[in-house]
């Protein structure tokens, strides 16, 4: 089955800063680091690369046009409190923490965090019986 999404790029003021909090992220999400690049893949062939542009202007604001937030898996909610635990210490602030892990609903099993620069990213526990 093809993927249904190629590749992601994320445009970002402070590489130094957001490669170490995205770096951290997708690899406690299952992704790995291409080697050489500001690059991350994961096993479906999907990828996400990292860059700053000269071509930027403002600052990222997730409630202005254009994409809200990014959903990443983990296999399940124990992955998913061990990524909630870490995540702090790695530049991640959560989001609706006074109602995790059903912050989107009572089905719905998953975190919520905001990077320094004011990305949001929801990682869903991909495991049906979290």
């Amino acid at each position: 089955m093809p993927r249904a999404l190629h590749h992601l790029d994320l445009w970002v003021d402070d590489v130094a800063t957001a490669e170490g909090e995205w770096g951290w992220l997708l690899a406690a999400c299952g992704w790995q680091r291409e080697e050489g690049v500001l690059s991350w893949v994961h096993d479906d062939g999907t990828y996400v690369f990292m860059e700053h542009s000269r071509d930027q202007h403002g600052t990222h604001d997730r409630l202005r046009p254009g994409i809200n937030h990014l959903a990443l898996t983990v296999g399940d909610r124990e992955q998913l409190d061990r990524v909630r635990a870490e995540s702090t210490e790695h530049g991640w602030h959560e989001l609706y923490a006074d109602r995790y892990p059903h912050a989107g609903g009572e089905q719905h099993v998953a975190l919520y965090v905001e990077s320094s620069e004011g990305f949001e990213v929801e990682i869903v526990a991909d495991d049906r019986d979290a």
